[in-house]
C-alpha cells in the first residue's frame, strides 16, 4: 500500500501524466512535451534522442516519425521502448518503459495534415537518420517534392505514428536533501492492473 497524496494522487497513470503535462505546459519555456526516446539497434547497443510526445491517450502515448529513421527501424524490430519526460521548471519527471505498434490512418492522416506545410515537405524530402552529401542536395529534394505534391502533400507511406502502451510508468518529484518522491506503476502486460510502489529516491 503506497501512501500517495498531492501531485501524486490519483487511480489512473495517464490522467496523472495529462496533469503533470499541462501543468509544464505553463512553465517549460519551450517543447514541455519533448521526450528522451530510447531504443536498441539490432546488436543491443542503446540509442536515445529527444523526439515530441504528440498524445497521451487513454491507454497509450503516440509520437510521430519516420518509420524508416534509425528510431522507426529500431522501434519495429524490438517492438519495445522507453522514454523520459524531464521538467526542470516543475522538478519532476516521467519514465515510461513499454510496447510499441503503429499508429496508422485517421489520427496520423489528420495528425500529419495539421503540420505546416514546410513540415510536411520535409517529411517527403528528409530520407531520416541516412547520409546526405550536402544541405543544397537536402534542399533541392524540398523543391522536387513541392513541385510533385503541391499545396496539399499527404501523408508518406514511411511516416506516421507509434503507440507505446507501458508495462511501467514512474512519476518523480524533486525532494530535499535529495530524498525524491518516486512511484513505480507496473504490470506484465497491457490487460494486468496496476502495481503501485514506492521506491528509495
Amino acid at each position: 500500500m503506497s501512501d500517495r497524496s498531492g501531485i501524486f494522487a490519483g487511480d489512473d497513470p495517464f490522467i496523472l501524466a495529462q496533469k503533470w503535462l499541462a501543468e509544464a505546459e505553463k512553465t517549460e519555456p519551450n517543447d514541455p512535451n519533448a521526450i528522451a526516446l530510447a531504443t536498441v539497434d539490432a546488436a543491443g547497443l542503446p540509442n536515445v534522442r529527444m523526439v515530441l510526445l504528440k498524445e497521451i491517450e487513454a491507454d497509450a502515448f503516440i509520437f510521430y516519425t519516420n518509420y524508416e529513421s534509425a528510431k522507426g527501424q529500431e522501434l519495429n524490430a524490438s517492438g519495445r521502448a522507453a522514454f523520459v519526460m524531464h521538467w526542470k521548471s516543475l522538478r519532476r519527471q516521467i519514465r515510461v518503459r513499454g510496447l510499441i505498434s503503429h499508429e496508422e490512418g485517421p489520427k496520423a492522416d489528420a495528425y500529419f495534415a495539421s503540420r505546416s506545410l514546410k513540415s510536411r515537405l520535409g517529411a517527403w524530402a528528409s530520407r531520416q537518420s541516412r547520409p546526405l552529401t550536402s544541405r543544397s542536395a537536402l534542399m533541392a529534394e524540398v523543391a522536387r517534392v513541392t513541385a510533385l505534391h503541391g499545396l496539399n502533400p499527404p501523408r508518406p507511406p514511411f511516416w506516421g505514428g507509434f503507440r507505446l502502451v507501458p508495462l511501467e510508468i514512474e512519476f518523480w518529484a524533486d525532494g530535499p536533501f535529495r530524498l525524491h518522491d518516486r512511484f513505480r506503476w507496473a504490470r506484465h502486460s497491457a490487460a494486468e492492473n496496476w502495481d503501485i510502489t514506492r521506491l528509495n529516491p
